[in-house]
């Protein structure tokens, strides 16, 4: 039995022994980590979002109801943004659209989704889009930094070839993927081998918590509404500009080479600036 560990950080000393995408089967359905660690996620962003709205004059009640809304239009959105950068792994196999279970979710794609839908939900219950907008957004950026520990669980999600001091070793038969650039980098350790790569996963679950800190502390400070929501846009386009740059599974907009989450991050940051500099100067005058 190879008892080598699925997981290394060697220049942290940090080894893990045993990593199974499979947390428990019901009548014989596996059930992932990748999953519940999601679920967690959301009922922890949904938990942020109501008591800052108690704060905010907005009912708890409509939390729940706008997140079952959000989820299922979510969901297939962040498939369908998925599905369009990915086509040629679909075309031929339109079936394999379906297979949710494979993955295949752009969280990107989900959030337009979820803005798509409180547009309308915030006209349907006739409260304050940005005002709502403004207290799930700390409560979004949470889920994605609990969300993001379900791809360590996947061990996808990563980037290429580095020595920095949080490099991370996948056994490689345990990896989702091997990117061509790191078929010839692959180490082997006590006969095992492992591609070292960026732990993308890591640096934006810890530049989120960073953006998750700031929107808590400014919310009170906040000049407009709408202001928090655009701050959650600007910060996490930051961070996802620059980690999407390192990633190797990036969803690439046809032949140009260019990754859609880094263009498509780098629009929202110039929006968001825009939009906070116009609102400002409103106030102001």
């Amino acid at each position: 039995m190879n008892l080598a560990p699925d997981i290394i950080f060697p220049n942290l000393g940090i080894e893990i022994n045993s990593i199974d995408p499979v947390a428990f089967s019901i009548f014989g359905l596996d059930v992932y980590w990748y999953g519940l660690i999601i679920g967690f996620g959301i009922l922890a962003g949904l938990f942020v979002a109501i008591q800052l709205g108690k704060r905010n004059d907005i009912d708890e009640a409509l939390y729940p109801d706008f997140l079952i809304y959000a989820l299922i239009v979510s969901v297939v959105s962040a498939r369908l943004f998925y599905v369009i950068f990915s086509w040629d792994e679909y075309k031929d196999n339109l079936i394999k659209i379906f297979a949710f279970r494979e993955g295949g979710l752009a969280i990107y794609g989900g959030i337009i989704g979820a803005v798509i839908t409180l547009i309308i939900f915030s006209k349907r219950k006739k409260v304050d889009f940005w005002n709502f907008a403004d207290t799930a957004a700390p409560g979004l950026i949470l889920g994605q930094i609990i969300g993001r520990w379900g791809n360590f669980v996947n061990m996808e999600a990563f980037g290429g070839y580095t020595e920095n001091h949080l490099a991370m070793m996948l056994k490689t038969t345990k990896a989702k993927y091997i990117p061509a650039q790191l078929l010839d980098k692959i180490k082997t350790v006590n006969g095992v081998e492992y591609i070292q790569v960026q732990p993308t996963f890591l640096y934006e679950s810890l530049w989120n918590l960073g953006v998750l800190v700031l929107l808590l502390i400014y919310f009170k400070r906040r000049k407009f509404n709408g202001e928090i929501f655009a701050l959650y846009l600007l910060g996490y386009g930051l961070g996802r500009v620059w980690i999407e740059g390192l990633r190797t599974d990036q969803l690439i907009i046809g032949s140009s080479g260019i990754p859609v989450s880094q263009l498509l991050a780098g629009v929202l940051i110039v929006v968001s600036l825009v939009f906070i500099i116009i609102m400002r100067r409103k106030r102001t005058r």
